[in-house]
């Protein structure tokens, strides 16, 4: 929580006041009440009257207000490290990129966007480049997470639109998961499906080749083989029309290509054998899937980065379709195909034209478009084709072909594939301009001018969710230093290159007003977006807009669901079936390697530039950790709590291992979040290659990296706690986390144990007040006092045998240690201080794995509900409660055994 003074001013009394805005992480959208005390104090909760949440956060949004502190701000532009004032950094962002887009023309600058960005910055930002400057080069990271979904709803439906609601989730009888981690990575739609599973029986199956945490509540779990999702949805579609499970009705007057699309099925899967087969899994289990599915009206299929992140993502959706269109089951309550978008704000950002293959409001580059875009816009020089997708971009910067680049809210130096490239491309580019609320990213540090803009808590504008609700972002916080909103300072860099009188802006309103104009503008409803109804909105009206889903058009009511009349939007208003072959993985595979998987935490988001910030968040998952199965650990030599070295074509990494059998044999899992700003050699982009693309999203392949995994035996152990954050140089492995008052920074190395001086920056070991050594096993102990303040203790061991973080790090909550803290901090414990709390496993609650373990033991707990009562661990957005279930488990073994 900030509890500094009031940044906008106000009097420290008084009362306090309630925004209502929406949370800045998933594309669930969830509402969120911030309540600003007089003080300036902040605190969340979930807004009862939002429909995506009714009143539920996760974790990550419980602990919003953690994160809302000064750390790392980029207050003030910047050119190279020289603070400058707003006119000097603008005039010199427009002066390079007008001289060289004279010099070379168009296509050598571009855009690098992001989810982050809210639709009226992603609007200016798109308009900018395709109707002014005149290229498309203009790509977003959503690149990375929905590129396949969007080709493949393009396709099949005629348009870039979810068809159904988060309320088909409590309306269906079965729901299947596909490549979706719902339980960590959706939480709260996680918790509205398990809630209608109490209430009515709904029945869920998993196909996922992990174990995820959704598996706890499934009735079904299909661990197949990573990469053959297409191969086991054409099969069910064999079988469904093999067994009369055709709605010839609706096929017959609303789909086209059937006959194509199960030809291709049948001679991909032509039976249960060969379909379980191939896809690693017994028949029986294949068959009891495709009967359940089939004998089934009210299906919706819920699928995520495992399907999208692929290179064949484009075709796995397409099959998916396959079988809602064949079967009818599309358009009606609790019935559909449903697309979870991983950002905030990726689907608004398509809206608008994001995509480089997009121009704008879900218009194409076909010469009718151009032409009408270019109409209204008034625009000079409308770009009349496609431009370089993310992949492809960064590849023209490394060649110098594009010379100039602006990066807006993202991090490409880590969650690029390829990362090196990317980081080579960045380096070797004439001019880098980042925007960022952060100062110190690892793609800050290749910028040339650096633009301070708003934080989530500072913004004021719109975004879209996976359901295609609408909603406000409200600005409840002045914003630090000298930051503006994204649209503003892009606004004012069209201004300096000549284009003041089509970027007139003043407000977000008024550019939402135009947006909303422009996807009504010819539209006669054959474009899915529009959202015309709203283009004459007020300045209060905006201000007071409560959620609504699009399309919205004008003098209608905002559509929750689509294609329930069976029209589509293709040239002839019907549904297309798509002929799909299941596509081998475009990659060798070395005997003895195995496939990497990435992904993300249930606490973390991105890279951490916000989640990193909070202490609670942090303490799920302390370290990258990589999971691997008990056979793979076993026959490699590695063990659960070492470490390992991760090595592929594209880089290397090391992470600890975690051996757990919810990781199939043969694959290995590694979060996506650490960043060089975090760990020493972790960068999951700098393992993943940028050679597996889907052909037609441009979409990479982020979940088959073929690696080898083999111990890494350090010679010493160390951890420092330290008020301010420290990057160690030595060389080996570290990692950083947030703690109440500070950082903890695990480390391993090789050789000798360097000098303090030489590998911890910042800490003297000539000003430490205490000091111990043990020349004998190898230890040290040390730490830096400020009068009767801890500023930073460093503890290194040999022999491994390193005192809990837990009581350590509470010594950085306080200004002043008491005797027996100053008596007991070498040895790393005081007298009479409770148990280290260890890993915490509930976030909301702060419940740690120790003080959970003494609780089941102590108390003889046996189920989740009695967990609650005792510790409240679980009672909240319950995203814990399938890790309750493991501890619980692993608890009654050890007392059975």
């Amino acid at each position: 929580m900030f509890d500094g003074p009031d940044p906008s001013g106000g009097s420290s009394s008084g009362p306090a006041r309630e925004v209502k805005t929406t949370c800045p992480y998933c594309g669930v959208g969830c509402g969120v009440i911030a309540t600003v005390a007089a003080t300036g104090a902040v605190t969340v909760r979930g807004d009862a009257d939002h429909p995506a949440n009714r009143g539920r956060l996760c974790s990550k949004g419980s602990a919003l207000a953690d994160t809302l502190v000064p750390d790392g701000r980029l207050l003030h532009p910047e050119i190279g490290d020289r603070r400058v004032s707003w006119d000097e950094a603008l005039d010199e962002v427009a002066r390079r990129f007008s001289d060289t887009i004279a010099k070379h023309g168009p296509d050598s600058v571009a855009f690098y966007v992001s989810g982050q960005l809210l639709t009226e910055d992603y609007y200016v930002a798109n308009k900018l480049m395709k109707g002014f400057i005149g290229s498309a080069n203009i790509d977003t990271n959503s690149r990375l997470c929905m590129a396949s979904s969007v080709v493949g709803h393009k396709r099949g439906l005629g348009a870039d639109a979810v068809p159904g609601t988060y309320e088909d989730f409590e309306c269906a009888d079965l729901v299947v998961l596909v490549g979706s981690n719902l339980a960590w990575c959706h939480p709260v739609l996680n918790q509205r499906l398990l809630a209608a599973r109490a209430e009515r029986g709904t029945r869920i199956v998993v196909v996922d080749p992990r174990r995820t945490d959704c598996v706890d509540a499934a009735d079904r779990h299909l661990a197949l083989k990573a990469g053959t999702d297409a191969l086991l949805f054409n099969g069910l579609l064999a079988y469904l029309e093999g067994h009369g499970h055709r709605d010839a009705g609706f096929v017959a007057a609303h789909a086209e290509g059937v006959e194509e699309a199960l030809a291709a099925a049948r001679a991909d899967a032509p039976d249960i054998a060969t379909v379980a087969r191939r896809c690693g899994l017994e028949a029986a289990e294949v068959a009891a899937f495709y009967a359940e599915f089939a004998a089934t009206d009210r299906v919706v299929t819920v699928y995520s980065q495992g399907v999208n992140q692929s290179s064949q993502g484009s075709d796995t959706v397409n099959a998916i379709l396959n079988l809602h269109f064949l079967t009818g089951r599309i358009g009606r309550p609790g019935c559909g195909p449903f697309s979870v978008t991983g950002q905030p704000n990726a689907m608004g950002g398509r809206e608008v034209g994001g995509l480089a293959n997009q121009l704008a409001a879900h218009m194409g580059f076909t010469a009718e478009e151009v032409d009408r875009v270019g109409r209204f816009w008034n625009a000079p020089r409308v770009a009349a084709k496609p431009g370089l997708k993310a992949v492809d971009l960064f590849r023209a910067i490394e060649a110098g072909t594009v010379k100039a680049v602006w990066i807006m809210a993202t991090n490409p130096a880590v969650s690029m594939p390829d990362a090196g490239r990317v980081r080579r491309a960045l380096e070797r580019c004439g001019t880098v301009v980042v925007s960022d609320c952060i100062r110190d990213t690892d793609t800050g540090r290749f910028a040339h001018i650096r633009l301070p803009a708003k934080g989530w808590s500072e913004k004021d504008g719109t975004v879209t969710n996976s359901d295609r609700t609408i909603s406000r972002q409200r600005a409840f916080k002045a914003e630090a230093g000298e930051a503006q909103a994204d649209w503003w300072i892009v606004t004012q860099v069209a201004r300096r290159m000549g284009f003041a009188d089509a970027f007139p802006y003043e407000s977000a309103a008024e550019l939402f007003r135009e947006h909303a104009a422009l996807s009504a503008f010819e539209n006669g409803g054959t474009r899915a977006f529009d959202i015309g109804a709203l283009s004459g909105l007020d300045d209060a009206g905006y201000d007071a807009l409560a959620p609504f889903p699009w399309p919205w058009r004008a003098g209608s009511e905002p559509q929750k669901r689509l294609f329930g009349d069976g029209r589509f939007f293709t040239a002839d208003g019907r549904a297309r079936m798509l002929a799909v072959t299941a596509k081998p993985l475009p990659r060798s595979v070395p005997d003895g390697a195995l496939l990497l998987n990435t992904g993300r935490l249930r606490d973390q988001w991105h890279t951490m530039t916000r989640t990193g910030l909070s202490a609670r968040l942090s303490a799920h998952a302390p370290e990258p950790r990589l999971d691997v199965n008990p056979a793979d650990a076993l026959a490699r030599g590695l063990v659960d709590g070492g470490l390992a070295r991760i090595t592929t074509v594209a880089g290397e990494a090391l992470a600890r291992v975690r051996v757990t059998d919810a990781q199939g044999e043969g694959t290995v899992f590694l979060p996506m979040h650490w960043t060089e700003r975090f760990t020493g050699d972790c960068v999951i982009g700098r393992l993943v290659d940028d050679e597996a693309v889907d052909p037609l999203s441009g979409q990479p392949d982020l979940k088959r990296m073929p690696a080898t995994v083999l111990p890494w035996r350090p010679d010493w152990t160390a951890f420092l706690l330290v008020r301010h954050a420290v990057e160690p140089g030595h060389g080996g492995y570290w990692a950083r986390r947030a703690v109440a008052g500070g950082h903890l920074v695990e480390m391993a190395g090789t050789g000798s144990i360097p000098a303090v001086e030489s590998w911890l920056p910042g800490l003297d070991p000539a000003e430490a007040v205490v000091e111990f050594r043990d020349e004998a096993r190898g230890g040290l102990r040390m730490a830096w006092m400020k009068g009767d303040r801890l500023e930073a203790c460093l503890f290194v061991a040999a022999d491994g045998r390193l005192p809990p973080r837990g009581w350590l790090a509470g010594l950085l909550e306080t200004d002043s240690l008491e005797d027996g803290a100053r008596a007991g901090l070498l040895a790393g414990r005081a007298p009479g201080v409770p148990a280290d709390e260890g890993r915490i496993v509930c976030a909301c609650f702060s419940v740690g794995i120790n003080r959970l373990a003494s609780a089941i033991r102590d108390r003889r707990l046996t189920s989740v509900a009695e967990i609650g009562a005792a510790l409240k661990a679980g009672t909240n957005c319950g995203s814990c409660v399938p890790e309750l279930k493991e501890v619980l488990r692993h608890a009654h073994q050890r007392e059975v055994a």
